[in-house]
Protein backbone atom coordinates (compact mmCIF):
# COMPACT_ATOMS: atom_id res chain seq x y z
CA UNK A 1 0.00 0.00 0.00
CA UNK A 2 0.98 3.02 -0.63
CA UNK A 3 0.88 6.16 1.56
CA UNK A 4 0.78 10.10 1.09
CA UNK A 5 2.79 12.43 2.75
CA UNK A 6 0.58 15.31 3.33
CA UNK A 7 2.61 18.72 3.97
CA UNK A 8 0.81 21.39 6.21
CA UNK A 9 1.25 23.98 3.80
CA UNK A 10 -1.05 22.20 1.51
CA UNK A 11 -3.99 22.84 3.56
CA UNK A 12 -4.34 26.85 3.43
CA UNK A 13 -3.25 30.08 2.76
CA UNK A 14 0.21 31.53 4.14
CA UNK A 15 0.32 34.58 5.32
CA UNK A 16 2.23 36.21 2.96
CA UNK A 17 -0.55 35.36 0.35
CA UNK A 18 -3.37 36.38 2.34
CA UNK A 19 -0.87 39.86 2.93
CA UNK A 20 -0.86 40.02 -1.10
CA UNK A 21 -4.38 39.48 -1.21
CA UNK A 22 -5.06 42.67 1.04
CA UNK A 23 -2.82 44.73 -0.74
CA UNK A 24 -4.27 44.01 -4.36
CA UNK A 25 -7.96 44.86 -2.75
CA UNK A 26 -6.52 48.26 -1.54
CA UNK A 27 -4.57 49.49 -4.38
CA UNK A 28 -7.95 48.76 -6.21
CA UNK A 29 -10.04 50.52 -3.59
CA UNK A 30 -7.55 53.68 -3.74
CA UNK A 31 -8.35 53.67 -7.48
CA UNK A 32 -12.07 53.16 -7.60
CA UNK A 33 -13.09 55.00 -4.82
CA UNK A 34 -12.36 58.54 -6.19
CA UNK A 35 -14.00 57.38 -9.06
CA UNK A 36 -16.82 56.61 -7.90
CA UNK A 37 -17.06 60.04 -5.38
CA UNK A 38 -16.75 61.56 -8.53
CA UNK A 39 -19.43 60.21 -10.23
CA UNK A 40 -21.90 60.46 -7.37
CA UNK A 41 -21.13 64.54 -7.47
CA UNK A 42 -21.78 64.68 -10.77
CA UNK A 43 -24.83 62.45 -10.48
CA UNK A 44 -26.26 65.30 -7.92
CA UNK A 45 -25.32 68.61 -9.85
CA UNK A 46 -27.24 66.71 -13.03
CA UNK A 47 -29.77 66.70 -10.35
CA UNK A 48 -29.81 70.72 -9.30
CA UNK A 49 -29.18 71.77 -12.67
CA UNK A 50 -32.44 70.08 -13.74
CA UNK A 51 -34.57 71.32 -10.92
CA UNK A 52 -33.39 74.85 -12.08
CA UNK A 53 -34.19 74.46 -15.30
CA UNK A 54 -37.63 73.39 -14.19
CA UNK A 55 -37.72 76.17 -11.69
CA UNK A 56 -37.11 78.35 -14.85
CA UNK A 57 -40.23 77.02 -16.88
CA UNK A 58 -42.56 77.30 -14.23
CA UNK A 59 -41.49 81.31 -13.93
CA UNK A 60 -41.93 81.59 -17.82
CA UNK A 61 -44.92 79.96 -17.53
CA UNK A 62 -46.12 82.84 -15.11
CA UNK A 63 -44.31 85.01 -17.82
CA UNK A 64 -46.50 84.53 -20.82
CA UNK A 65 -49.67 84.77 -18.41
CA UNK A 66 -49.11 87.53 -16.46
CA UNK A 67 -45.77 89.40 -18.06
CA UNK A 68 -44.07 89.40 -14.65
CA UNK A 69 -41.64 86.46 -13.30
CA UNK A 70 -42.83 86.94 -9.68
CA UNK A 71 -45.25 84.94 -7.58
CA UNK A 72 -48.52 87.67 -8.98
CA UNK A 73 -51.06 86.37 -10.78
CA UNK A 74 -52.47 87.71 -14.27
CA UNK A 75 -55.20 89.84 -12.02
CA UNK A 76 -52.74 91.34 -9.59
CA UNK A 77 -54.02 89.04 -7.06
CA UNK A 78 -52.16 86.21 -5.22
CA UNK A 79 -49.69 83.77 -6.02
CA UNK A 80 -49.45 81.58 -9.04
CA UNK A 81 -46.28 79.97 -8.78
CA UNK A 82 -45.91 79.64 -5.16
CA UNK A 83 -45.88 76.03 -4.36
CA UNK A 84 -44.99 75.17 -7.44
CA UNK A 85 -41.12 76.41 -7.34
CA UNK A 86 -38.54 73.13 -6.36
CA UNK A 87 -36.33 74.84 -2.71
CA UNK A 88 -34.31 71.50 -2.33
CA UNK A 89 -32.30 69.33 -5.13
CA UNK A 90 -32.84 66.16 -4.68
CA UNK A 91 -36.29 66.65 -4.23
CA UNK A 92 -36.64 63.42 -1.98
CA UNK A 93 -33.80 62.50 0.80
CA UNK A 94 -31.05 64.59 2.00
CA UNK A 95 -31.34 68.22 0.76
CA UNK A 96 -28.00 68.53 -1.08
CA UNK A 97 -28.60 72.24 -2.84
CA UNK A 98 -30.74 75.06 -1.62
CA UNK A 99 -32.55 76.63 -4.65
CA UNK A 100 -33.61 80.22 -4.26
CA UNK A 101 -34.81 82.64 -6.82
CA UNK A 102 -33.92 86.15 -6.50
CA UNK A 103 -36.73 88.48 -9.04
CA UNK A 104 -35.21 92.17 -10.91
CA UNK A 105 -36.09 95.23 -9.22
CA UNK A 106 -38.26 96.59 -12.66
CA UNK A 107 -41.38 95.03 -12.28
CA UNK A 108 -40.14 91.64 -11.88
CA UNK A 109 -39.09 91.52 -15.86
CA UNK A 110 -36.18 89.12 -14.54
CA UNK A 111 -35.16 86.71 -12.07
CA UNK A 112 -32.07 84.59 -11.17
CA UNK A 113 -32.42 81.28 -9.76
CA UNK A 114 -29.46 79.88 -7.45
CA UNK A 115 -28.66 76.25 -6.24
CA UNK A 116 -26.51 76.33 -3.38
CA UNK A 117 -24.52 73.83 -2.07
CA UNK A 118 -25.14 72.62 1.73
CA UNK A 119 -22.16 72.92 4.05
CA UNK A 120 -21.08 69.67 5.62
CA UNK A 121 -23.07 67.73 2.70
CA UNK A 122 -20.72 65.39 0.21
CA UNK A 123 -21.60 68.67 -2.33
CA UNK A 124 -20.68 71.58 0.44
CA UNK A 125 -17.03 71.83 -0.64
CA UNK A 126 -17.67 71.11 -4.76
CA UNK A 127 -15.34 72.84 -6.86
CA UNK A 128 -18.89 74.08 -9.26
CA UNK A 129 -20.00 75.64 -5.97
CA UNK A 130 -23.51 77.58 -6.86
CA UNK A 131 -25.12 77.19 -10.02
CA UNK A 132 -27.16 80.42 -11.16
CA UNK A 133 -29.87 80.60 -14.22
CA UNK A 134 -31.28 83.71 -15.45
CA UNK A 135 -34.23 84.68 -17.06
CA UNK A 136 -31.84 84.85 -20.41
CA UNK A 137 -30.65 81.51 -20.17
CA UNK A 138 -27.28 82.76 -18.90
CA UNK A 139 -25.42 79.72 -16.80
CA UNK A 140 -23.02 80.09 -14.16
CA UNK A 141 -21.20 79.14 -11.26
CA UNK A 142 -19.69 80.32 -8.26
CA UNK A 143 -16.79 77.81 -7.76
CA UNK A 144 -13.70 77.33 -8.85
CA UNK A 145 -14.28 75.22 -11.98
CA UNK A 146 -15.65 76.38 -15.48
CA UNK A 147 -19.21 77.07 -16.23
CA UNK A 148 -18.67 75.55 -19.26
CA UNK A 149 -17.39 72.57 -17.46
CA UNK A 150 -19.87 72.39 -14.49
CA UNK A 151 -22.99 72.71 -16.69
CA UNK A 152 -22.06 70.64 -19.49
CA UNK A 153 -21.44 67.61 -17.74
Amino acid sequence: MITIKKHRWDSGFTLIELMIAVAIVGILSAIAYPSYIAYIQRAHRAEAKSALLQDATILERNYTMANRYDNTAADGSGSSTSGLLILQAPSNGTQLYTISVTFGASSAQSFTLTATPVANTIMGNDECGAFTLTNAGVQNVTGTAAAAMCWGR
